[in-house]
């Protein structure tokens, strides 16, 4: 029987969606997590030494784009085991910015890359024996990790919603387009009807963009710059096997796959309404890994889920991947065609973050749900209440200290990331504590 297109079918995971109506849904998954795909790759080049030139970060940026899309496609569509055949959108991940800031400081650019190909091979590979060891992460832990998630993206959010990491950060325009664009997605969610009312976030980024034009905040002339068609370079830099750089690394990589896991089990949770499977699991560390080791070859940091585009689908229940497909392949014209790469990329920060400081609280909603679904047992109460308490004080800006005294490679994973101490202190107390912790009352 042909398949039937239907507009109803955003809202299932399989299923055609006419592509006039698809291609917009696509396009706000690739909005809402377009700057941060790119931002990491000129924070890692600004640190490395020697320095890269303007011309090399431009080819790294437009390689980043095309790796994305077709990361994004191998997730939708797997490839044998590889992909998890859910609605994740890929992109540069900011979990390795860290380390591999310090590796391109000390070792160079292609130490950089050494490590994302031989990482990327060693998460890809453990992914795909996920149903060996996938026993440790329990829900509890899975869902302490996706508050922790949450958690740690409000500050990103309320930094975009600022103006990013500009000189103006915190400026009336900034904080005029983040709430104008804010506002504009909550008029629309709450007065538009039918399919038209999940494209809220959309809207709000159309109009916040509208309005940094007409202030004066968007350079339009630069959108032409680059030519009309430009093709990636396959390793732009040689790689360079570097052991130490290639350990930090690795165990970051542990860490991104803590991430995955979190996204993907609250995708599940908040999209599709149940919990992930054992082969979802294995497909999206696989491509996580995998995919990660084709960006470096393209001289790419690291590609994983974005977390962005999971509080997306919790907020509209868009599911559909031939919709998220229609995005994955605008990105990958975003990477052959400059002009289309430059449109995007000239979105304000404050317009994302207008956007992007509702998503990231969907995101710990879905925490607060996987938590109340687990019930509230003594036994996971402890293990959310401490890996939570532990993972959020000790890694607080203000109490940074506490890690002074271990080694430079702990402080590089853990010191400033809420997201691996919860992951590593649920992990221990699901695997220390007794399994019936709660305490019996006599019958009276």
């Amino acid at each position: 029987m042909k398949e039937t297109s239907s507009v109803n079918n955003i809202f299932q995971l399989d299923g055609r969606v006419p592509l006039g109506k698809a291609i917009p849904f696509g396009i706000q998954h690739i909005l809402a997590m377009f700057v941060a795909n790119l931002t990491p790759i000129t924070i890692i080049a600004g640190a490395a030494q020697p320095s890269l030139s303007t011309t090399e970060i431009a080819l790294l940026l437009q390689n980043a784009m095309l790796v994305a899309g077709i990361a994004t496609l191998i997730q939708l569509y797997p490839v044998w085991k590889v992909g998890s055949r859910l609605p994740i959108v890929m992109g540069v991940s900011f979990t390795f910015v860290t380390v591999l800031s310090t590796v391109a400081a000390q070792y160079g650019y292609g130490a950089v890359v050494g490590a994302v190909i031989v990482g990327g091979i060693f998460e890809g590979t453990i992914g795909l024996f996920a149903k060996y060891w996938r026993k440790i992460i329990s829900p509890i832990v899975a869902a302490s990790v996706v508050t922790a998630i949450g958690y740690s993206l409000f500050t990103v959010g309320a930094r975009s919603f600022g103006g990013g990491y500009a000189d103006d950060f915190g400026s009336a325009e900034n904080l005029f387009l983040g709430t104008i664009t804010l506002i504009t997605c909550l008029v629309w969610n709450s007065r538009a009807q039918g399919y038209a009312k999940q494209l809220s976030v959309l809207v709000g980024l159309i109009v916040g963009y509208i309005a940094a034009v007409i202030i004066g905040k968007v350079d339009l002339s630069a959108i032409m710059s680059g030519g009309l068609f430009s093709l990636p370079r396959f390793m732009p830099f040689v790689p360079e096997l570097n052991l130490g750089a290639i350990f930090s690394v690795c165990i970051i990589f542990l860490v991104s796959a803590a991430e995955t896991i979190g996204d993907t089990s609250a995708l599940a949770a908040g999209g599709l309404h149940r919990d992930i499977t054992d082969n979802e699991i294995a497909g999206s560390l696989a491509c996580d890994g995998y995919a990660s080791t084709i960006s470096g070859l393209m001289g790419c940091p690291p590609v994983t889920s974005f977390s962005q585009n999971v509080g997306l689908i919790a907020m509209t229940g868009v599911v559909n991947r031939f919709t998220l497909a229609t995005g994955a392949g605008c990105m990958i014209l975003a990477g052959l065609l400059p002009p289309v790469a430059n449109f995007f990329a000239s979105l304000p920060e404050s317009v994302l973050g207008g956007c992007t400081i509702m998503l990231f609280g969907t995101i710990l909603t879905s925490g607060i749900q996987m938590l109340a679904k687990c019930e509230f047992t003594q036994r996971n109460i402890t293990i959310a209440a401490l890996s939570l308490s532990i993972g959020i004080g000790f890694t607080s800006s203000s109490e940074i200290g506490l890690w002074r005294i271990f080694p430079e490679i702990v402080q590089s994973v853990f010191s400033a990331n809420v997201v691996a101490v919860v992951f590593v202190v649920s992990i221990i107390l699901n695997l220390v504590l007794p399994k019936n912790m709660d305490i019996e009352k006599d019958v009276q």
